[in-house]
């Protein structure tokens, strides 16, 4: 699976629009959290989603006011590291440390 990078409002204003089209995953990484780093690494390696779902990548250390322009956005409390769902504008799935699990992302499609 490759990630598309996430680093601007207006990437994600698309991203958002293409909600309507298809599923999209947003996951907010931390470069210098070893949790974030092995929540990643867990989600890429057990990434099995068809390729019309669409995975966003944010660097939350490089593009923290993005981050924050997806929490007022969808209304949903920035944490890190933190992975969500996006169907038709709205979060439908969030989960963040412990917590992410690609495979919960399935019953959303």
């Amino acid at each position: 699976m490759d990630w598309e990078t996430l680093d601007s409002k207006e990437t994600f204003q698309a991203a958002l629009t293409a909600s309507h089209e298809q599923l999209v995953v947003v996951f907010k990484h931390s470069t210098r959290c070893s949790i974030s780093r092995m929540a990643l690494k867990l989600t890429t390696s057990q990434w099995d989603l068809p390729a019309t779902v669409r995975p966003l990548l944010l660097d939350l250390l490089t593009h923290r006011d993005v981050s924050q322009n997806i929490s007022e956005a969808l209304g949903i409390h920035h944490e890190s590291p933190q992975m969500l769902v996006i169907r038709d504008g709205r979060c439908i799935h969030h989960a963040n440390h412990h917590h992410i699990d690609p495979t919960a992302i399935k019953a959303y499609l």
